[in-house]
């Protein structure tokens, strides 16, 4: 199965979501994503999945929710990284858009995340900006 973040590898062929996501998503214990971006790809990975664990635990625990809320009709289409922008060496930005669809309506996500890098050297996502 080819993982839902889009990644591709050096040929242009999009890479199998073991390879990619995989790694973090369910995994958060033992194998942290490396950067922000690769933190941000994996959790729109899980909102495909609709893995309430995997974001929750990649969730700042400052701007943490109690759950996640998740619509069953939804259907992700794909996500489009625009800028992963290092801010110093333990914030980053990632800018990107997420495409999916709700009862045959097309819905653009375009959102600029924050990410902070904790003392336990893993990234976690704090908040982001929601682009109209």
């Amino acid at each position: 199965m080819d993982c839902p973040c889009g990644r591709r590898d050096a040929k242009g062929r999009a890479l199998p979501f073991e390879r990619c996501c995989g790694r973090y998503v369910g995994h958060f214990d033992d194998t942290p994503a490396p950067d922000a971006e690769s933190l941000m790809r994996s959790r729109y990975c899980a909102f495909v999945r609709q893995d309430e664990v995997y974001l929750l635990a990649t969730w700042h625990a400052s701007t943490r929710p109690a759950d996640v809320q998740f619509d069953p009709a939804a259907r992700w289409l794909g996500l489009d990284v625009r800028e992963h922008r290092v801010v110093d060496e333990n914030h980053a930005e990632v800018e990107f858009i997420a495409r999916y669809r709700v009862g045959g309506r097309a819905v653009r996500l375009h959102e600029r995340s924050r990410f902070v890098r904790e003392e336990d050297g893993r990234w976690y996502y704090v908040d982001g900006d929601v682009t109209p």
